[in-house]
């Protein structure tokens, strides 16, 4: 949860603006686009002029929650004089819109990943929330907006998006509260657990179980890497955004306590997006940031660039530290 002066300081700067661009990340996920359309909610409550913004369309998994179908591209945005990142651990999360950032007459950053090095003039970080989400919660009650049902299907996405539905560590007595009270102001969590979790198209189906085929385990069952190409997403007719989650199946092996993930990345020739999770003990999150990406110590990622074996080396070599591996 924010803390007082966090909290006094975002509504100073809220109170002081007429109209913002909000921004979620690149690689859109349930916390950065449910709590910016929550924060979107939140300003039109306060009379304030917004509009959310991200460098990519909205993944058609989360095309369910309200606002959605208003997202803009950078190309399309308004590009008001106020400008809040969220759920942006650095600047370059932001992809194309981080000239929306740069050029604006006043920055604020809403996170909650404890790499984020406060870039903005206002800042509201904090490390121990499960999700962003919790931080726009807190913020709505601070300001006394109401937290319509709109706003709480939105947040109980954010929430559900970055706990597992409420099975990873991170989860805490105050998320759970918090998801409590957004069930008490409308939110529909089967419906919102239906649509984001329990369904997904046969193409992504197809493209799981060839990502599970290509899964190789290392480290005596300790460490599984799986990958996908871009020709081996086009042949089972699914969309980039297809690949997300599928990480989680390889940590879901019972032997393994570092999953890793390779993708490559569409249009841009030996460039990888590098996904990594542990289940126990291993810190990822140091892994990914020194190779210029962020996250948490159980969740994280970065992006590589080389040839393939360039990058499954580097990743092998990485994992193999972190569990302090040493070949017989």
């Amino acid at each position: 949860m924010l803390r007082q002066a966090e909290l006094q300081n975002i509504q100073a700067f809220i109170a002081g603006q007429t109209a913002f661009t909000v921004i979620a990340h690149i690689a859109p996920d349930g916390d950065t686009l449910g709590s910016s359309l929550a924060l979107l909610c939140l300003l039109r409550g306060l009379h304030k002029q917004a509009e959310v913004v991200c460098a990519e369309p909205v993944p058609q998994v989360y095309a369910c929650l309200p606002f959605a179908g208003g997202v803009k591209l950078p190309r399309d945005a308004a590009a008001y004089p106020a400008v809040i990142s969220v759920d942006c651990a650095d600047m370059a999360r932001m992809g194309d819109a981080l000239a929306l950032f740069q050029k604006a007459a006043v920055t604020c950053n809403i996170d909650h990943h404890p790499t984020n090095d406060a870039y903005a003039a206002y800042n509201a970080v904090d490390a121990s929330a499960a999700a962003t989400g919790e931080l726009i919660y807190s913020l709505a009650r601070a300001v006394g907006v109401a937290v319509s049902a709109d706003m709480a299907n939105c947040l109980y996405a954010a929430l559900m998006t970055d706990t597992g539905c409420f099975a990873y560590s991170n989860t805490t007595p105050d998320t759970l509260r918090i998801a409590g009270e957004l069930l008490a102001c409308g939110a529909n969590g089967y419906d919102l657990n239906l649509r984001m979790f329990r369904s997904m198209p046969y193409a992504k189906l197809r493209l799981l179980g060839v990502a599970i085929a290509n899964c190789r385990l290392y480290c005596d069952g300790q460490l599984g890497i799986t990958t996908l190409r871009c020709e081996e997403v086009l042949s089972c007719g699914a969309r980039e955004e297809d690949r997300e989650g599928i990480v989680d199946h390889v940590r879901d092996i019972d032997t393994v306590e570092i999953a890793v993930f390779l993708r490559e990345s569409e249009g841009e020739p030996n460039t990888y997006t590098v996904s990594l999770r542990s289940k126990h003990w291993a810190d990822v999150g140091g892994m990914a940031a020194r190779r210029g990406g962020g996250g948490h110590a159980r969740a994280a990622g970065y992006t590589s660039r080389g040839s393939f074996e360039e990058v499954y080396g580097d990743a092998l070599a990485g994992a193999k530290e972190i569990l302090n591996w040493k070949e017989s």
